[in-house]
């Protein structure tokens, strides 16, 4: 396990990630034109970039050469960067970019550090924060510091019968894969209490963090969708992790009070999810 650098501290690590993610979200609302329009596509057609994911990251990038100009990056639009002090910073410009498109709420700037390379497999998350772009509210947590909503202590829910769980998911832009998990979403619903999907991994896993989802999970995600949510959960008392004991990573992130997950787990394997081969990964894979 990577050790925490001599020159780095929790509390200032998290301060950092708290100014990168509040100074980019408020970047993005004052930017933000009046039609938001695609700039461009990755993946496919569904798969989606705006000027505005560009620049954030941009600025991110920025930012964060000013205040750490040894440590790596990896980012959803520029991809990695070489470091040399053992820190990675993993950022999602905006997490929910077809929520932006479309002027819905539910989308994000997600900021975390971790120990380690941009693979959750193998880092170790240090500090992190995700902020609300149309609101401002801001999540934080440091490893061992617990986690906060806008400076207040936040704290997963208590396990419960899954008959009452509220359970937060997202569907992948790959045709096959987003199919499946719509069938898996669609018999989830006769074991649970219901089903939501707000498009912000990093959201939904702070809205497990502080209680207001009982559980959360999907396939398909990249490290900087759940680097800076997984810790948030982790830090309010949550687990975060995926199929068959594996780290949290491409194939599932599932996140929640341990007896909550104890009976979501093997429910959601039942129903095929964590059992497929998510786009750019092997099944084992987790990067």
């Amino acid at each position: 396990m990577t050790s925490l650098p001599k020159d780095a501290t929790l509390t200032g690590l998290r301060a950092l990630c708290e100014h990168l993610a509040t100074t980019t979200a408020e970047r993005v609302r004052a930017q933000t034109p009046a039609t938001v329009e695609v700039a461009a596509t990755k993946s496919n057609d569904l798969d989606v970039v705006t000027r505005a994911d560009r620049a954030a990251e941009a600025y991110l990038r920025e930012e964060i050469a000013r205040w750490r100009p040894d440590d790596a990056v990896l980012g959803e639009e520029g991809g990695p960067s070489a470091g040399t002090s053992g820190l990675t910073w993993v950022v999602d410009p905006i997490d929910g970019t077809v929520n932006y498109l479309y002027g819905l709420g539910s989308c994000s700037v997600s900021v975390a550090v971790v120990a380690g390379p941009g693979d959750p497999a193998a880092w170790r998350a240090l500090a992190a924060a995700v902020c609300e772009i149309p609101t401002g509210t801001t999540w934080s947590a440091a490893r061992g510091r617990g986690a906060t909503r806008d400076g207040v202590p936040v704290r997963v829910r208590e396990a419960t019968d899954l008959r009452h769980a509220l359970v937060g998911t997202g569907f992948h832009t790959d045709d096959v894969l987003r199919a499946a998990q719509g069938r898996t979403a669609g018999e989830l619903l006769a074991h649970v209490r219901d089903v939501r999907r707000f498009g912000s991994a990093a959201l939904d896993l702070c809205r497990v963090a502080d209680g207001r989802l009982d559980a959360y999970y999907e396939e398909g995600l990249s490290p900087w969708d759940h680097a800076a949510g997984a810790l948030v959960v982790e830090e309010a008392g949550g687990r975060v992790r995926g199929a068959d004991g594996a780290p949290a990573g491409r194939g599932l992130v599932l996140a929640g009070p341990a007896g909550t997950l104890d009976v979501l787990e093997p429910l959601l394997a039942c129903l095929g999810a964590g059992c497929r081969d998510a786009p750019g990964t092997t099944r084992d894979a987790s990067a």
